[in-house]
Formats: C-alpha cells, structure tokens, sequence
C-alpha cells in the first residue's frame, strides 16, 4: 500500500510518515526540501501541481501541506494564505481523484469550526485568515466528496504538542527555559490540545474507519488552563514555581495592543474548548497529556 503526505517534513507530518512506514506503508513525502526517501518528490503546491506518476499505485493522500496558524507576519497577504490553504487542496484533491485515490485525508483545524458559517467570506483580518482558509477548503472537499468515488474526510486537530513543538507553544516553553517569560497570573479559561503522536493515530484511524464526507475533531479529551500550560512546562523546565505573578489586569490591558503582540495575548487569555466525541465513537483514545510532551508511542 501507497500513501501520500504532503508537508511531510513538518511536526506533523514527520510523524505521521513514520507511523505509516512503520505499518508497512510506502511514503511518498511531499514537501518543499527533498528529504531521505526514495520516491519523495520537492515540490511547492503554491506554485506547482504533482506529476501524474507520482499518484501511481497511491491508495491514500494524506493533506497536511499548508500556512500555519502562528501569524507572525500579519501583512502576509490574504491571497496568499488562499493560494496553498485553498487553492492547492482543491487541486490536489481533484488530481487524487481523478487519479483513482480511494482516500483523502485533508488536515484541517479546529480555527474552521470557530467561523460562524461556511458561506462567510474570509476575511483579510489576520485573526481569521487561517480558519476562514481552512474552512473555505473543508467547503470545497466535502463539495468534491459528493461527485467522485473517493472517501474524503476532514481531521480538526486542537492544538497540537509534543517533543518538537512549533508555535505559540515553542514560545512559551522556549520563553520558559531561557529565564525571560514573565509569571504569567491565575488564568481559567479552557483550551483544548492533543499530543502529536495520538494526532496522527487518529489520523491513521479515519483513514481506516472514517466516513465519506465526515469531520474529525480531534483532542486528548482534558481542557488545559494558561495557568496548567504555564505550570506544566516550568515543572518540565526542572523550575520552580513563581514567588508572585503578575496581576491579571494588566495582561488584559496589554491583550488590545495592535498587531501580533496583542494577538498572543489574547491566546493566554481565551478558551478553545472543542469535543472529540465523533472520533471517539471509532475507537480512538488519547493515551499522552502535556505533561508527557517530551514522550512518543512509536
């Protein structure tokens, strides 16, 4: 058996290669760096489409290739985040099917089900480019699902952690261990998250067990406080507890300056709370929490 993943240099999708090699699945990584295996193929799917061969003996397609959600560069134009996050995924999809793919893994992100409909346009506003992109390309799918005999199904992922974490997350834990993050104060908000490596066992799962035209959200079933987050990675840091924290007003005041800073702010400070229930009804359990980021299953 054949599969493709695109972005497969990535957090995620390393370990989602790996997970399929080490069942027996030959990988056909795509990825904008060539990496070590035989019949990976470099290529940008912005700018460039796959060559027919490389769909051949292809079972599956798995889609993680897209723009992060970590906006760091605000004034990233708009079109651009729909070049890869739509544009791509409709082509590469279509190419799958026509090609006799029989399953199609799109990675999408629990930011598409925060959106107030499918029909809403995307707006150039930095907070939602990366849901309403992700959205618009769930819309389109669950579109292509309906007029060929591929399975296609779409996998919500919460925030994702582990060994290698990118992100909002590397920030904090990096900010953490190099002395210079601030005590954050007593936040109780509720966020939703899930370890990489039951990320992409879930992931295999649909791929098996999943339903045509079906969304998958997927956490480790427990909603983490800032304030766990921020614990959890000084224990992990080997540091010990703060002596004070800073007040909870003036991370509130700081949350509506312009730009990325009030952004990241804002992050501390909102819930994210999602629920698993439709994964877990094909068997899936989360087996990692946070505080096992350093840990893998496979």
């Amino acid at each position: 058996m054949q599969s493709i993943v695109t972005g497969s240099s990535g957090f995620i999708g390393s370990r989602l290669s790996y997970l399929l090699e080490k069942e027996g699945c030959d990988v056909v990584g795509v990825s904008r760096h060539m990496q070590s295996r035989e019949r990976d193929v470099k290529c940008d799917l912005e700018k460039d489409c796959l060559k027919e061969e490389v769909f051949k003996e292809v079972n599956s397609v798995f889609h993680l290739a897209g723009h992060a959600h970590d906006l760091s560069n605000p004034k990233k134009s708009l079109q651009t985040y729909i070049a890869l996050n739509v544009d791509a995924t409709i082509k590469l999809a279509l190419q799958s099917a026509e090609a006799g793919v029989k399953n199609f893994i799109f990675i999408s992100s629990v930011k598409a089900g925060t959106m107030n409909s499918l029909s809403e346009p995307v707006s150039s506003e930095y907070r939602n480019i990366y849901g309403g992109t992700k959205l618009k390309a769930e819309s389109e799918l669950l579109r292509i699902s309906k007029q060929f005999d591929m399975k296609v199904c779409i996998v919500r992922p919460a925030l994702v952690y582990g060994k290698e974490v990118k992100g909002n997350l590397s920030l904090i834990k990096r900010a953490i261990e190099g002395g210079w993050c601030p005590p954050l104060p007593k936040i109780y908000n509720k966020r939703s998250m899930i370890h990489v490596d039951d990320l992409v066992k879930a992931i295999v799962l649909i791929e098996k067990m999943g339903e045509n035209g079906q969304v998958y959200t997927v956490t480790d079933g427990y909603d983490y406080s800032t304030t766990e987050i921020y614990d959890t990675f000084l224990d992990l840091s080997n540091k010990p507890p703060p002596r004070f924290r800073l007040p909870l007003f003036v991370l509130k005041m700081f949350r509506f300056t312009p730009g990325p800073l009030g952004h990241k702010i804002g992050k501390l400070l909102e819930d994210d709370k999602f629920s698993s229930s439709k994964i877990e009804s094909l068997g899936f359990q989360a087996q990692l929490k946070l505080r096992h980021l350093n840990e893998t299953l496979f």
